[in-house]
């Protein structure tokens, strides 16, 4: 296992020259994950996403941001013709064509498709339409059940890297099949070796330090990544009573839950019912629990988003999605700083365990 993971991340390393090892992510966020995070992750060596936007059309303008980002201040590294950045979309409500448009324009370095509402079939339409408008874009599929990641492996229109997303994730993941990328990503990387397929793999879900980095790159991952911890950084583009409760918050076993009652309070529906989102819970959870009809929970919403950044926190009522790791944010830095901080720490660790590769009785 370790050294097909090894291969993938030399390869993974010239496909995206500016990136240094072990390679971070940021996952593209819906709205949150902008052209300024993007950039920031991209210059500490990692590879940003950016998210869906409001409206289909957002996904041109953010690409042309990073457009002028960049030429303002260039990067240093070669990037052939590809925007260092990658690009993410839903597919269950995206607009295809819109999408294509936007890659076959501004060519980002990958397109992240995940959330179907019918399965493999559906992602394959988006990758051969999205190859089609930029062959050397390459196509990451996120999944979060094995029988997704075999369908993805084993397709006709095979992706050029899975992303593994635990059960621990924030934002919308399985609804009732998930498990912790700790189990699913050796059990994926296993099937798709014996199928006789190369695929990188990435773990998400629930990392947001060098620990977690390490972990996954220990479990045969090609490379890592977070999307709550940068939440909590400079260049999201997040409220502030948002991003102040990502770093109040603390056990996220008990404070954080799966459910599309926030999807609902404001005014989203439609979601796949294999998906539901993980949020941290308030009083509009608390009184849904407790008997409150829906429509009176939406009128103490409505009312309480009208008062900002109030509308988050344990009195809050709005939506406020985040992972499972949420005890492990405590401060808001740099997007840069947390890449190079993770990175550091996980490299760390890793050259502290070698000391088990001369311990007395190993054999050789």
């Amino acid at each position: 296992m370790s050294l097909h993971a090894v291969e993938h991340r030399k390869r993974l390393a010239e496909t995206y020259p500016w990136t240094s090892a072990p390679l971070i992510v940021g996952a593209p966020m819906r709205v949150m994950s902008g052209p300024e995070l993007a950039v920031a992750i991209v210059r500490a060596g990692g590879l940003g996403f950016i998210g869906p936007g409001l409206k289909p059309e957002s996904t041109a303008a953010d690409l042309e941001a990073v457009k002028s980002l960049l030429k303002e201040t260039p990067l240093g590294a070669s990037t052939g013709q590809l925007l260092p950045v990658g690009v993410g979309f839903q597919a269950w409500n995206g607009d295809l064509e819109e999408a294509a448009r936007a890659v076959a324009a501004y060519k980002p370095s990958a397109a992240w498709l995940f959330a179907p509402r019918d399965g493999q079939p559906e992602l394959d339409k988006w990758t051969d339409r999205l190859r089609e408008a930029s062959p050397d874009t390459q196509i990451w599929i996120q999944v979060g059940s094995f029988g997704e990641a075999l369908d993805a492996a084993k397709s006709s229109s095979r992706p050029d890297a899975l992303v593994i997303q635990g059960a621990e994730a924030g934002g919308h993941g399985r609804a009732n099949d998930g498990v912790g990328f700790v189990t699913l990503l050796p059990e994926v990387a296993d099937a798709v070796r014996s199928a006789g397929i190369s695929l990188p793999i990435f773990a998400a879900g629930g990392i947001a330090d060098g620990r977690g980095v390490a972990a996954a790159l220990g479990l045969g991952a090609a490379g890592a990544v977070m999307g709550t911890r940068f939440l909590a950084s400079k260049e999201a583009r997040i409220a502030p009573g948002y991003q102040n409760e990502v770093i109040r918050a603390a056990d996220g076993a008990s404070s954080t839950t799966r459910t599309q009652l926030y999807n609902h309070l404001r005014g989203t529906f439609g979601w796949p019912e294999a998906f539901s989102p993980r949020t941290i819970i308030n009083k509009s959870w608390e009184e849904h629990q407790a008997g409150a009809s829906f429509d009176e929970v939406k009128k103490r919403h409505d009312e309480l988003l009208k008062q900002g950044d109030a509308a988050w926190g344990p009195e809050g009522r709005t939506a406020t999605y985040a992972g499972a790791n949420i005890g492990l944010i405590r401060s808001v830095d740099d997007a840069g700083t947390i890449v190079e901080q993770a990175r550091r720490d996980a490299i760390d660790i890793i050259r502290s365990l070698n000391e088990f590769s001369s311990a007395p009785g190993r054999k050789e």
